[in-house]
């Protein structure tokens, strides 16, 4: 996998994570109190501006209760078009 490819796996989990959040009508904030992330860093990883480890993903997964294989489903039109 080159760097692109990476970047554009990057930005569709971030799409996927804000589709989730909003999904639930989560706030940043409250998304980051659930989770105990700065809501910046979240935002980041929203954008695909910021590289996460595995654990920052369990924890995002788990303040959102969904499976973290949820965060890496990209069929969905939204994500599609990143």
């Amino acid at each position: 996998m080159d760097k692109e490819q990476k970047l554009i796996l990057q930005k569709k989990l971030g799409a996927k994570l804000q589709q989730l959040r909003e999904g639930q009508k989560l706030a940043l904030r409250e998304l980051s109190y659930r989770c105990n992330l700065d809501h910046s860093k979240i935002g980041k990883i929203e954008k695909g501006r910021m590289n996460i480890t595995l654990n920052t993903l369990f924890e995002l997964s788990e303040a959102l209760q969904v499976h973290p294989r949820d965060l890496f489903d990209f069929s969905e039109d939204q994500i599609a078009s990143v």
